[in-house]
């Protein structure tokens, strides 16, 4: 029997999603492309020489849908070519999104959504409505395809001739996908330190990294501003509140990031570079620490400060309806604009001449606190679990772990070496923080409660005494 719409929507399978919420369904979706995943590693087909255990390839399918770029074996050289393109087509799901692909395919075979579908799509993609999310969903496609498609030609350039025509075609096409989805996998042993001289890898790894954590409908905005003509067109297109913290902030932590690890990091790691070999390691490090997870200089090297800074910059991650993770741009935007308007006596949070409502404030101080309740809790487990010094008299012991943490939190795939040091507890404190991360907290938090009733009791005010 042919499929059809109507079977579709009234089949066993509907009526099973039906019991879920659409927090729970998204929670789930993840989990299952995550097991599939791992299943298809574990496989003799998808290494070279003995088989991973079950462990390693949940934990290497996580950090690929999660897109963090965690690994515990290299992925150049111990995954097949069948390995690496599961790991690659993880990474393409996962910086997508699930609500995407999912989407996606059922536009394609004509099945309804639904207002579960749609709620989804509007946290995961959209902040104000628009007037056709089949469209959107159409154009996120074609977009995604078409930079990753600019990137590889870019990184073919460099590529090809050093590791010739179809190794440097692939791999162009690999770190392409990779940078794009802020995923952080490379196929070289040394991530891009070898390549930490040339403009053009780290001019495009670094465009296709910050056009991946922009998020889609910034990409969309910022497009349809240049087609109108930009700021001296007649009407010039918007650029909605939402575009323009994301790309206000988002440009302050690249650039102030950037003149911070080349200021701490000159007389160190810097030390013996050129001047533009110091500035593109400066810059790479900023943009990647977001939550690509690329390094071109060994993070072992960085002083405490430095390394403090990139954990910052770990922590925000990138923006919402990006690839990437963190607590988000926008939510530190609002986290400062709060301050300011309360500094100023504004009872009302306001940014850009507009009103931001509380809902949105409140949600966005909850998922700092909760981020920092969750990266703690991690932190004092994994100090717990991995004592490769008893005595805890190396400083940089506390600061690798919690350089790990936020960093699978994060999204960011960045290391000190601690990955590899993992052990059993440790990989399953790991793989719920990639988790947690890439679905979001407050997606989470939705899901583990499940279908709870809005209500709104106020009771009797009482002042306490604060600071």
């Amino acid at each position: 029997m042919p499929f059809s719409m109507s079977s579709a929507q009234n089949g066993p399978w509907a009526k099973r999603l039906k019991q879920f919420s659409p927090a729970q369904l998204l929670a789930l979706f993840y989990a299952l492309a995550i097991f599939l995943g791992a299943a298809l590693l574990a496989t003799p087909l998808a290494v070279r020489g003995e088989p991973l255990s079950f462990l390693d390839a949940l934990f290497t399918a996580t950090s690929a849908q999660c897109v963090t770029g965690l690994t515990v074996v290299d992925t150049g050289s111990r995954f097949s070519f069948f390995g690496q393109s599961v790991i690659l087509a993880l990474i393409q799901v996962g910086g997508l999104g699930i609500t995407t692909f999912s989407v996606y395919l059922f536009i394609y075979l004509r099945i309804g959504v639904g207002a579960k579908g749609r709620w989804i799509i509007n946290e995961t993609l959209m902040h104000t409505p628009v007037g056709s999310w089949r469209e959107l969903i159409r154009g996120i496609v074609v977009l995604t395809l078409v930079i990753e498609v600019l990137g590889a030609a870019l990184l073919a350039v460099v590529l090809v001739p050093r590791l010739g025509l179809w190794p440097g075609l692939y791999s162009a096409f690999f770190h392409s996908i990779s940078a794009f989805c802020n995923a952080g996998f490379s196929l070289f042993p040394d991530s891009l330190v070898g390549f930490r001289d040339d403009p053009l890898v780290n001019m495009t790894i670094m465009a296709l990294i910050i056009l991946g954590g922009i998020g889609f409908l910034v990409i969309r905005e910022l497009l349809a501003w240049v087609k109108g003509g930009g700021q001296k067109a007649r009407r010039p297109v918007r650029i909605s509140l939402h575009g323009k913290m994301v790309l206000v902030t988002s440009a302050f932590l690249i650039l102030y990031g950037a003149l911070f690890i080349g200021w701490l990091e000159k007389d160190n790691v810097l030390a013996g570079m050129s001047f533009m070999e110091g500035f593109w390691a400066s810059l790479f490090q900023s943009v990647s620490a977001r939550t690509a997870g690329f390094n071109s200089v060994d993070l072992n090297e960085f002083r405490a400060p430095t390394l403090f800074l990139m954990m910052f910059l770990m922590f925000v991650g990138a923006s919402p309806g990006s690839a990437g993770g963190g607590v988000k741009t926008t939510c530190l935007a609002l986290f400062f604009a709060v301050f300011y308007n309360r500094l100023k006596g504004n009872p009302h949070v306001s940014l850009f001449h507009r009103t931001i409502p509380d809902e949105l404030v409140t949600k966005a101080l909850s998922l700092v606190l909760l981020a920092v309740i969750l990266i703690s809790c991690a932190l004092f487990a994994l100090l717990i679990v991995q004592s490769p010094d008893p005595t805890h008299e190396n400083p940089r012991e506390f600061l690798a772990c919690a350089f790990e943490a936020v960093s699978a939190f994060g999204t960011a795939g960045l290391s000190m070496g601690m990955t590899g040091k993992l052990n059993t507890t440790g990989k399953w404190i790991i793989i719920v923080l990639m988790f947690v991360g890439r679905v979001g907290l407050l997606t989470l938090a939705f899901a583990i409660a499940g279908r709870t009733r809005r209500f709104s009791t106020r009771y009797a005010e009482e002042n306490v005494m604060i600071g």
